[in-house]
């Protein structure tokens, strides 16, 4: 009996110290901006012309970025990746937005990249509206020549950013509902839900939207669960499309590129202006 009692304790000892270590160290959980920090790829090795921007935050920090023009481009599109690497690993989705006559301005946040500072939700936030407010600015772009678009981490950045301007139109590629939703899910034997400090609620900012929302999402997605895309694409209060992508969390566009185009294609002749911008 003794023996059991110990062995009890020691359990819910390890049990309250693995809560603590995820509660106390999180922000190591959804944030690794070094992976891959040593890369120096850039849009030349794609035979691309680029511009390097540096963008200055309202709290003082400075972003890193790039430019990509597209030839007679129809928008633009404000590109917010996920939570690990930088825009360094992100070329792959370029080919497919010059096809698509998008240019595109890639950030990376705070912390993350050649960018200033640490990563935090708030910043992530404040990074995306300096971002916006470059394109206004500095690009002279009218909000409905805009394109927001976020994956997976990128896309609660994107909608929250979508939720307080008037873009043309918001994609959200693999993004979750929320941080403790998506918690709950990949930690169901924590009180994830209660541990989670971060919000990323990304179904409140798609319930605030005023925009046309894409949302693309693969059964087969390994970290974020399809369900979580589904119930963005039904929170939509205006027009919304879906496209189901097949394969991982990471390569689901890769193997559906195609697809991809043609209906990123159908969805941006629906809702941008004609004409070049």
């Amino acid at each position: 009996m003794r023996l059991l009692v110990t062995l009890l304790i020691g359990i819910a000892l390890g049990y309250a110290a693995l809560a603590a270590l995820l509660y106390i160290f999180q922000s190591r959980f959804i944030y690794f901006p070094e992976m891959g920090r040593q890369d120096r790829a850039t849009p030349a090795q794609l035979q691309l012309p680029f511009e390097e921007v540096r963008i200055a935050t309202a709290d003082g920090e400075t972003l890193h970025g790039w430019h990509v023009p597209a030839a007679d481009a129809r928008a633009t599109v404000l590109f917010f990746h996920g939570n690990a690497g930088s825009i360094v690993h992100r070329l792959d989705w370029l080919p497919m937005f010059q096809q698509l006559r998008l240019s595109v301005l890639l950030v990376d946040y705070r912390g993350f990249g050649a960018s200033s500072g640490s990563p935090s939700e708030a910043g992530t936030y404040a990074d995306a509206e300096a971002a916006w407010r470059y394109l206004r600015e500095s690009r002279r772009l009218p909000p409905d020549r805009i394109v927001v678009f976020g994956e997976s981490l990128g896309g609660a950045v994107a909608a929250h950013l979508a939720a307080r301007t008037e873009p043309a139109a918001l994609v959200l590629h693999s993004t979750f509902t929320s941080a403790p939703d998506l918690a709950a899910d990949l930690y169901p034997f924590l009180p994830a839900r209660l541990l989670t400090r971060y919000a990323y609620d990304t179904l409140g900012s798609v319930r605030s939207i005023h925009c046309p929302l894409l949302v693309a999402h693969s059964p087969q997605d390994e970290i974020v669960p399809v369900a979580h895309g589904r119930r963005l694409l039904q929170a939509a209060p205006g027009d919304s499309a879906w496209i189901e992508l097949t394969g991982s969390h990471n390569g689901g566009f890769l193997f559906m590129r195609t697809e991809w185009v043609r209906s990123f294609d159908r969805f941006l002749q629906r809702h941008l202006p004609a004409g070049s911008s």
